[in-house]
Order: structure tokens, then sequence, then C-alpha cells
């Protein structure tokens, strides 16, 4: 027969055998869920720059594309066409005096 003493020896060590495994399992899965809300959280950031960076590409693409000014052209009249007809006939004009 097996003593006092001794059975709750044996009943303390469960306990407390039972207990470490119970709360090494608490503890993985808390690790574990602290892992998996970390990697959620980071994917949700990442998203969120790939959004902007898609946002700004999305502008660049719709923005007009400037073209570059060129100097206008010199004209010699007031209605904007130049006198290159005109020279011709200023020539006749001058032979015929």
């Amino acid at each position: 027969m097996v003593g006092r003493a001794e059975r709750n020896k044996d009943l303390v060590q469960d306990v407390v055998e039972n207990t470490a495994h119970r709360v090494g399992n608490i503890a993985s899965i808390i690790t574990s869920a602290v892992a998996d809300v970390a990697r959620e959280i980071g994917e949700l950031v990442t998203d969120g720059f790939e959004m902007r960076e898609a946002s700004k590409a999305a502008r660049r693409d719709a923005a007009p594309v400037p073209h570059p000014k060129s100097q206008p052209e010199e004209q010699d009249s007031l209605n904007g066409y130049d006198s290159e007809g005109d020279d011709e006939s200023d020539d006749a004009d001058s032979e015929d005096d």
C-alpha cells in the first residue's frame, strides 16, 4: 500500500505537470496568435503602400503631357499672314515706275 504522503506527492506532481502542459499550450496559442496578427497588420500596411503607389501612377498616367512651348513666328501683317505675296506685287510696282 501507498502511504498518504506518497499519494499527495503524486497528486501534486500530476497537477504541476498538467498545469505546465496547459500553460505551454496556452503560450503557444498566444504566440501563434500574436504572430498571425503581426503578419496581417504587415500585409495591411503593404497593401496600403501598394495602393498609394498605384494611385500616384494613375495620376501620372492621367495627367496631360506638357508640350514644350515653341516661339511664335513673327508675322508682318496684322491679320497673321506673312507678306510673301506682297513682296512680288511690290517688285512689280517698282519696275513700272
